[in-house]
């Protein structure tokens, strides 16, 4: 790997150099601060690399167990902890959510089901009533402001990313359902397979977590909402109502940390990340099989106005799609998140793969993730 002035540290399979130097050329060459990747082919693991700071002052050096902020790649995390559900035959996916959920039975909502929640076509990516970030660390006061929103839709017509509400939305189906938090259900099925992630990261292990370095600070007062309607005013409220929804200006914060906003604020490692896919590849371990490949299947396509572009989604999961590729196999899933972490499985090539950096760009697709993953492939 070429040399630069970043400390990393780890093990690299020689058959994978490849992913070791493009992790390297992240920090000398594309704006890297502080990162972990993670690859296992089969059961090998032959990238664990970690490397920069956790800091903006680098002063802490990434370490093996430095948790960061992996915002969206949280989604199919807590999706799946629902599908987990469906498989032990306690909801089903064409349940409507108000047979669980009874106060989400209105303003339009009361034919909603759990399918259409895990693949955004729910009608409330919103929230309508305002809100403030005291909100925002109450789980109960969130899933209540969310039930007595206005479908901004009738569910099932169309799909719109529920960027933030999504962990909400899925999450107290879970809550209801299950009688433990998101959480608490995280735990239970990460620690067995030794894969450091979390909803809500308790105040002793804190001390992990690396400053997010992500230079928005836009907030929904800066924003004439008055000016707005239709899906304009849908999307801006869906980032910043409450104005802390997307982590501006809280992500460094205690209180961020240590809530629960499964779609935004999962905490973890590279390796926590690819632990976790490379447990979805042995088949039943997590998941039925059987419910896995119609998660990760298409389930809805078309136009998204909140990401401005066509989008397929699966439940929780991402298909790969040629835009946004988890490889060049067609039946790869995964999810990326704000600022290009990532976490996926490839069925046909026995890969998992994680990435976690503290540096946000504001987009799912990076320079640095598509060379890690371009470097992956040509090692194989």
């Amino acid at each position: 790997m070429p040399l630069v002035d970043h400390p990393i540290s780890g093990s690299c399979d020689p058959r994978f150099s490849a992913v070791g130097d493009e992790f390297a050329r992240n920090f000398a060459e594309r704006g890297e601060v502080g990162a972990g990747v993670c690859v296992i082919v089969g059961d090998a693991v032959v990238v664990d690399l970690v490397g920069g700071w956790a800091d903006q002052a680098h002063e802490r050096p990434w370490q093996a167990d430095t948790l960061v902020d992996v915002y969206s790649v949280g989604k199919p995390i807590v999706a799946l902890l629902a599908l987990q559900l469906v498989d032990a035959g306690l909801i089903g996916l064409d349940d409507p959510i108000g047979s669980v959920w009874p106060d989400f039975a209105v303003g339009g909502k009361e034919g909603a089901t759990l399918r259409q929640a895990l693949c955004h076509r729910a009608g409330v990516p919103a929230i309508r009533e305002p809100l403030t970030n005291d909100d925002l660390w109450h789980w109960e006061r969130m899933a209540a402001a969310l039930a007595a929103t206005e479908a901004w839709w009738e569910p099932g017509t169309r799909h719109a990313y529920h960027t933030n509400t999504y962990g909400h939305l899925v999450g107290e189906v879970v809550r209801r359902v299950s009688g433990q938090t998101c959480g608490e259900r995280l735990r239970a099925l990460a620690d067995p397979i030794h894969a450091d992630i979390w909803f809500g990261v308790p105040r002793t292990e804190q001390h992990r977590c690396a400053e997010v370095i992500w230079a928005g600070t836009r907030t929904i007062a800066d924003i004439d909402l008055s000016a707005l309607a239709g899906d304009a005013l849908m999307t801006m409220l869906g980032y910043f109502n409450p104005s802390g929804y997307s982590s501006m200006g809280v992500v460094n914060s205690t209180e961020w940390r240590s809530s629960e906003i499964p779609s935004t604020n999962g905490h973890g490692t590279a390796t926590g990340i690819a632990r976790l896919y490379a447990a979805l590849l042995d088949p039943g371990r997590l998941v039925s099989s059987e419910l896995l490949i119609e998660a990760t299947s298409p389930q809805s396509s078309g136009y998204c106005p909140v990401l401005g572009e066509e989008v397929t989604f699966g439940l929780g999961f991402k298909p790969t799609v040629p835009r946004r590729p988890f490889g060049p196999n067609p039946r790869s899933f995964g999810h990326f998140g704000t600022g290009g972490a990532v976490g996926f499985a490839d069925p046909d090539a026995r890969v998992a793969c994680g990435y976690a950096m503290n540096h946000v760009i504001p987009r799912w697709q990076s320079s640095r993730n598509r060379a890690l993953i371009d470097a992956v492939y040509r090692s194989l």
